[in-house]
């Protein structure tokens, strides 16, 4: 059984600031740094350093040569990442606050190059029972899906950033939905928060019956649900620096749980620790924690 991760590749630019930009204000950053970045890198940095053998596709320009080695560091397989000449990597501009809080402007660039040629090319390699992890990061998505789903992979879908192009989408062959209460909630089209976290994923779920349904709820932890079990995960709680790549990191432990066929719990606990790891760290990818520092690392209650 294979796992791979058709994702972005971002080269993220954070600005550290005491507020976030308002609308008709200049203001002054504090410090400028540049990290590899993008929700497909970093949940695939999160797959490979969990220990799990990952297959990352992808497209980059010239400039993000540096992030395909980075992932190779990491144990991740490049073989159906393309390399373009005429086109920039994808970025990401990234305010964040005093208060580790982040607000994030995306330039899709090589990300949004998928051709149809390389979806075919690279989803012919897979067959049923292995993963497909996504996110909403780069184009040809409608097109991935209904081949994974021909090939019977299992499809587990983040679909952040949330917008209208992920209702077009064929989201009755998702087998597995991780994402947060807004995005749950927009899925449902609900104008705004009306129900709690496990009228919302019930919810979810008997909109997409064959689903198992994994809700983040930030500080208050996490929600599974199949249709018969329920599961709640606490958060593990650390000093926030920055919390860009919590939700990246949560994700791929807990497919990397899952993969090495760990209980729902235990996959969703060791998910818990690894990005309250991450948030006490700075930048996106540079945050995701190895596994054995997963294991050993101690929380204050």
């Amino acid at each position: 059984m294979k796992v791979l991760n058709f994702g972005s590749l971002n080269i993220d630019y954070v600005y550290s600031l005491d507020h976030f930009v308002q609308k008709g204000e200049t203001i002054s950053s504090d410090a400028l740094n540049i990290f590899p970045g993008g929700k497909g890198l970093n949940q695939s940095l999160a797959l490979g350093r969990a220990g799990v053998a990952t297959i990352h596709a992808g497209a980059v320009g010239k400039d993000g040569e540096f992030l395909l080695k980075l992932l190779q560091e990491s144990g991740v397989n490049i073989d159906y990442v393309q390399s373009l000449d005429a086109v920039q990597t994808g970025t990401a501009i990234i305010q964040k606050d005093k208060e580790g809080d982040n607000c994030i402007i995306l330039y899709s660039g090589a990300n949004h190059k998928i051709t149809k040629e390389q979806v075919e090319d690279t989803i012919r390699h897979f067959s049923t029972g292995d993963f497909l992890l996504l996110q909403n990061e780069i184009n040809e998505l409608k097109s991935i899906m209904k081949l994974a789903h021909e090939k019977g992979l299992k499809i587990v879908l983040n679909p952040s950033p949330m917008n209208e192009a992920i209702l077009a989408l064929p989201l009755e062959f998702v087998d597995y939905f991780l994402l947060n209460e807004v995005e749950a909630e927009q899925i449902l089209g609900l104008q705004s928060s009306t129900k709690d976290s496990e009228e919302v994923i019930r919810a979810l779920h008997r909109q997409y019956p064959t689903a198992k349904i994994i809700l983040t709820l930030g500080g208050e932890g996490s929600l599974y649900f199949d249709g018969e079990y329920m599961h709640r995960q606490r958060a593990y709680k650390s000093e926030v620096v920055d919390t860009t790549a919590a939700g990246d990191t949560f994700s791929g432990y807990f497919i990397a749980g899952i993969l090495n066929g760990e209980t729902v719990p235990k996959a969703m606990d060791l998910a818990a620790r690894a990005a309250g790891i991450a948030i006490s760290r700075f930048g996106a990818a540079p945050s995701i924690p190895l596994k054995e520092e997963v294991l050993s690392f101690s929380f204050s209650e």
